[in-house]
């Protein structure tokens, strides 16, 4: 099933069954909000499938006619949002802008940080900037969202507590991680508030798809209607979401409600290399900074900018026939204020 929350003047909106084909929603009468939802999901799921089934059936009358622009994040708040970095090439071609090292255990062990939840961009929200010169960059991702994770749970059981994915842009100010990074204490004032898809869905939406760790399908992006990027997030991604869900468990217990990210979806080449643009025949890239990275090495500096006031990104998943699975994050950067 797929689900999103729409606007309704409250800061959490209203829960609804959204259609497979992204065409028709219907509001759900058990509960208002998708945190509800989550908090009792074994009672409610079975009944959010039957209106998800009759109303792709065509059984419902009165449907609401289903926009994007309507939407919220699917969760517009949260209990919590960690984001990995499952996909190492991305991390390996980041920290070698800022000159840094990759150590051996991002290999072996995931990595996460913990992101702002309290609030999150609209899937068709303005990104707000308050200055070019923060470098701003989109960052296209997945994430799943849990129901409750005991501390100490195992990979192999991890996988059953995941309820819905989403995509994600995973907004970053580039030029202000240096320093913050440097103080050893982590991102904050260059990670602002991320923003999700449309839609949520189930993994059963994936079809085989989804093997139960990883989403065997490219990830699309753009910036100004030109493709950056089409890499495929079941390759190269070295740590599953059970590993990803598992590893922030280890020492805490994760509550309903949870989103784990995959960390920004990213291919080396066929060589082994960072990957190419798909304008030199690659699958391109999730974000700016690994596009300026392999123009650095190429040519001796990047020559393609990050984000500026007026440009436009789109984020968005197709299945096997080209139908959009989440519906599409699509935001301009705007000033601020």
């Amino acid at each position: 099933m797929k689900l999103a929350t729409l606007r309704d003047g409250s800061r959490d909106g209203r829960l609804v069954v959204v259609s497979r084909d992204l065409a028709h929603a219907a509001p759900v009468p058990q509960v208002k909000t998708l945190q509800e939802a989550l908090d009792d999901w074994d009672a409610i799921a079975p009944d959010l499938a039957l209106l998800s089934a009759h109303l792709n059936e065509g059984r419902i009358a009165g449907t609401l006619a289903f926009d994007a622009v309507d939407c919220l994040s699917p969760l517009p708040r949260a209990y919590q949002w960690a984001d990995g970095s499952a996909y190492v090439n991305h991390v390996e071609l980041v920290r070698r802008a800022r000159s840094a090292e990759l150590p051996p255990s991002f290999w072996t062990e995931p990595l996460i940080y913990q992101g702002g939840s309290d609030s999150f961009l609209a899937p068709r929200d303005p990104i707000p900037a308050a200055s070019e010169d923060y470098g701003v960059d989109l960052e296209a991702e997945i994430a799943v969202i849990t129901g409750d994770v005991p501390m100490g749970i195992s990979a192999e059981a991890a996988g059953e507590t995941i309820r819905l994915l989403m995509l994600v842009n995973d907004v970053s100010l580039r030029n202000l991680m240096p320093d913050e990074l440097a103080k050893g204490f982590g991102f904050f004032q260059s990670k602002p508030s991320s923003a999700f898809s449309p839609v949520a869905i189930t993994p059963d939406e994936l079809g085989t798809a989804w093997d139960g760790s990883r989403v065997q399908l490219p990830l699309v992006s753009s910036v100004n209607g030109q493709r950056l990027g089409q890499p495929h997030a079941g390759t190269d991604m070295v740590f599953g979401f059970p590993q990803l869900i598992a590893h922030a468990a280890k020492t805490r217990a994760l509550v309903a409600g949870t989103i784990i990210g995959s960390g920004t979806v990213s291919n080396r080449g066929a060589d082994g290399g960072p990957g190419r643009a798909i304008s030199d025949g690659g699958v391109g890239y999730s974000c700016l900074v690994e596009l300026r990275t392999v123009e650095t090495l190429r040519d001796g500096r990047p020559s393609t900018p990050y984000l500026k006031h007026g440009d436009q990104v789109r984020i968005e998943m197709f299945d096997d026939s080209g139908v959009s699975l989440f519906g599409a994050i699509e935001q301009q950067v705007l000033p601020f204020p």
